[in-house]
């Protein structure tokens, strides 16, 4: 790779663009207020035309900015469609249309990780990868016991390439600022970095798929998580899984069919902190299958969150508020986990009506998610001017895959258009909110 300096230094220099085209637009604001034109206009305008920017930028880049630009729903959610839509298009077109390393590039991270004689661990080993992501490729294999496996090659110069791009990023913490004002970016931006940096280990990853494959065994009757065969350097070989993907659930399956994979997904993330200690970071459709016997197949765990047993209970009790009759007890919750900042005043009815339909899967005994409901909660948090009240909201640093979590996976939900007990789910698998809630629900709720 080389040209990956000229890359690097395109990159700074596009990231650089950011601050000076924000100051030229604030500069532009005073005039127009000079001018007659009313605050709130020129703030709304100055923050459409940042986001419009930012995201541009973002989706223009590889490796961390780009990274960053999938991970920061928070912002994306902020955004009115007109801007949040070309940004996806152009993540979903760099994603597909990224070139494939060449076979003697990849024989060359597998010989410096393996060995020379790497081919000897193998029967046989697919030249042509079988899906490719922003910082590495999978190729399939036989491995030499006959067991077919997945092969996952890190690109070269990938890891400095996105350390590089989040160094950048940081410092651009004041135009984030004004987009989301409640926001503490900086610390927000330290947690995901810290995240990218274990997802580029893959002794990271090789070991916290060996902790939630212990937890999930083979034979547990709802799951399954394939084992890890090697792992050496920028080289992870794992057992490879066939079954129907998940996103051909979401565009074929019968009713029952989506369903049952919706209940088993919603379990998945939201059982694993108790069983492992773990959850699952990035519940992309694509990274999950039915298995033949209707378990559901799990993979990459190259993003993953430590749980302790104590930020469980609080999040547990977090995720109940809308249980809660006093608005009052609502924003002292938000407060207390610092969803709301010191000194940050905000709207106690606005707050209510903002949270009361987000909260509605947790309230009742079983959910629809549909793509309507998720149009309806998008709608409320696109609007940009000052009073909406979201625009006040902190996420703290030890929820941001939280929050990225819960997000995208009602996103998929949404998407399954089903009907599930995602109030049992809680009930049985989130110590703080089946505490709290009063109910002697375990998990024979969820059977």
């Amino acid at each position: 790779m080389s040209d990956l300096p000229h890359r690097a230094v395109t990159r700074s220099a596009k990231l650089a663009s950011l601050p000076l085209g924000f100051a030229g637009r604030a500069a532009l604001g005073v005039g127009k207020r000079t001018f007659g034109k009313s605050a709130e206009a020129v703030a709304v305008e100055i923050q459409q035309r940042t986001a419009e920017q930012l995201f541009k930028v973002l989706g223009e880049l590889k490796g961390g900015a780009m990274k960053l630009g999938q991970m920061l729903s928070i912002f994306e959610a902020a955004l009115p469609p007109e801007i949040a839509g070309p940004y996806r298009a152009t993540l979903t077109k760099l994603q597909e249309a990224a070139p494939p390393l060449p076979a003697a590039a990849v024989h060359k991270v597998l010989a410096e990780n393996l060995g020379d004689d790497w081919r000897d661990l193998f029967e046989s080993f697919d030249d042509s990868p079988a899906a490719a992501a922003s910082i590495g490729q999978v190729h399939r294999a036989v491995w030499n016991d006959g067991r077919a496996v997945a092969v996952k090659v890190q690109y070269p110069g990938a890891g400095k390439a996105l350390i590089g791009d989040f160094n950048q990023l940081a410092r651009l913490g004041k135009l984030f600022g004004v987009l989301m004002p409640g926001l503490d970016v900086k610390s927000m931006l330290a947690e995901l970095k810290e995240r990218v940096v274990e997802e580029l280990d893959y002794s990271i990853e090789a070991a916290s798929q060996t902790t939630i494959r212990e937890a999930f065994p083979a034979d547990d009757p709802d799951f399954y998580v394939p084992e890890v065969v090697s792992q050496s350097g920028d080289v992870l070989v794992t057992e490879w899984i066939d079954g129907t993907p998940l996103s051909k659930i979401i565009s074929d399956g019968s009713q029952e069919e989506r369903d049952h994979a919706a209940l088993l997904y919603c379990r998945f993330l939201l059982s694993g902190p108790k069983r492992s200690g773990l959850l699952h970071g990035d519940p992309h459709p694509g990274n999950f299958r039915i298995l033949a016997d209707g378990r559901l197949g799990v993979l990459d765990f190259g993003a993953v969150d430590r749980i302790e047993p104590d930020f469980l209970h609080r999040m547990g009790r977090l995720l109940r508020i809308g249980t809660l009759d006093d608005i009052d007890q609502v924003e002292g919750a938000l407060r207390d986990e610092d969803f709301i900042r010191e000194g940050v005043d905000v709207d106690a009815e606005s707050l209510q009506a903002f949270l009361a339909p987000i909260t509605e899967p947790f309230v009742n005994e079983t959910f629809v998610f549909s793509r309507a409901w998720l149009r309806d909660m998008a709608a409320r948090v696109t609007d940009l001017r000052p009073t909406n009240v979201v625009r006040q909201l902190n996420v703290p640093p030890e929820y941001v895959i939280v929050h990225r979590v819960l997000s995208a996976g009602t996103g998929v939900l949404c998407q399954l258009e089903c009907e599930i007990p995602a109030r049992a789910e809680c009930l049985a698998w989130i110590p703080g909110f089946a505490e709290d809630a009063g109910d002697g629900a375990t998990a024979e709720l969820v059977g």
